[in-house]
């Protein structure tokens, strides 16, 4: 599902047009990208958590001539799904 398609599916779902459920999607991944970026954990009880991660620095390899590089340390997001959203996929 790409994102048209997701708002297609929210406006359908919530009886909103699909102006309205394109600005709540936005509205979402604004908020959230803004919380995540301060270092906060956004969690949606039933659905899942997003949160920053740190990853170090290491040594890599080059996979076309096996020369090493070093990849830079950087935070990354990490999901974890809730129970809900689990138990609804099984």
């Amino acid at each position: 599902m790409n994102k048209a398609e997701l708002i297609d599916a929210m406006a359908a779902e919530a009886g909103l047009s699909k102006a309205d459920a394109k600005k709540a999607l936005d509205g979402f991944i604004n908020a959230t990208s803004s919380a995540l970026k301060s270092g906060d954990r956004v969690s949606l009880i039933g659905f899942g958590s997003f949160s920053i991660s740190e990853r170090s620095a290491r040594t890599g390899r080059n996979p076309q001539t096996g020369k090493e590089i070093q990849i830079a340390a950087k935070k990354v997001v990490k999901f974890k799904a809730g129970a809900e959203l689990s138990n609804s996929v099984n």
